[in-house]
């Protein structure tokens, strides 16, 4: 995975990122989701690489990139913190103007980038996600028997405790033969890091502390994405069992938006990099 790529650091006015970038042609912007690190991309990058610049980094608080400070309301973690260190981050690279994919977590940062950077991304790419509010205002009894980890890391300290006890057994599901031995690897050795696990938690707590706030002033305001929009998700995920259409909703939120399903599990670019990949270009080129 990553052929020809380079594995940098770079330091933002927020703290140090840590990417992968390879390839030729326009910038993408990929952006991994919980409990991934940039890793997760590998197959997908080398499909990329030879039509497009491809940057994978870690998420603020994720992997081997920065930990956000605390805050009551986890304002450093939202997803408007971490849209705007991104946003430095590919300027730094040299791209003020760029396509951006988000998969699961990072999704919502993705989704925060095209809203609040409207002039910086050019094309918004979103993979099993709805915007937060809309999580939120539609949970009912699937949601909280599915999606219970979202309340449990809302609460303070437990999260981070019943993890640490075994991170292994709570990421019980993670296997080397899905993933491929490098990215495993990568994985496993942020997940017994007690500050990493904290930003990853924290990620969830900004998404009901402020994140879903966010969102409704611009649903109030009526802003929407302005760029083409594309909205995947695994079918053999629960997205589309628990909301139904995610198109539909999506579009109360972009402007120009158009999607399909994709007949994979949730980590679609570890499952399913080639279909996924495909999509991508085509909706990029």
């Amino acid at each position: 995975m990553f052929d020809g790529f380079t594995l940098e650091t770079l330091e933002t006015s927020r703290g140090v990122i840590r990417l992968r970038r390879g390839g030729q042609g326009s910038a993408v912007l990929l952006l991994h989701g919980h409990p991934r690190t940039h890793m997760t991309w590998g197959q997908v990058a080398d499909i990329l690489a030879p039509f497009h610049t491809v940057i994978c980094p870690d998420l603020p608080g994720f992997g081997r990139s920065y930990v956000p400070p605390d805050a009551q309301d986890s304002r450093h973690s939202s997803k408007r913190e971490k849209a705007i260190v991104l946003v430095e981050l590919m300027e730094q690279l040299g791209h003020t103007r760029f396509s951006v994919v988000g998969h699961d977590r990072g999704s919502y940062s993705a989704f925060r980038m095209a809203i609040d950077h409207p002039e910086v991304i050019q094309k918004l790419v979103v993979v099993d996600c709805i915007p937060i509010v809309e999580h939120l205002e539609r949970a009912d009894w699937k949601f909280a028997r599915d999606w219970y980890h979202w309340f449990f890391f809302a609460q303070p300290e437990k999260p981070e405790r019943a993890i640490l006890a075994d991170p292994m057994a709570w990421y019980s599901k993670l296997s080397p033969d899905d993933m491929g031995s490098e990215a495993f690897d990568d994985l496993v050795s942020v997940l017994h890091d007690p500050n990493v696990v904290h930003g990853m938690v924290e990620d969830y707590r900004a998404g009901v502390r402020i994140d879903h706030v966010h969102d409704r002033e611009d649903r109030e305001a009526g802003r929407k994405v302005q760029c083409p929009a594309l909205c995947l998700w695994s079918t053999r995920d629960d997205l589309e069992q628990i909301y139904g259409d995610p198109l539909s909703i999506w579009r109360d939120w972009a402007t120009d938006v158009e999607g399909h399903g994709i007949d994979s599990g949730h980590h679609v670019a570890e499952e399913s990099p080639d279909d996924l990949a495909a999509a991508i270009l085509g909706f990029l080129r």
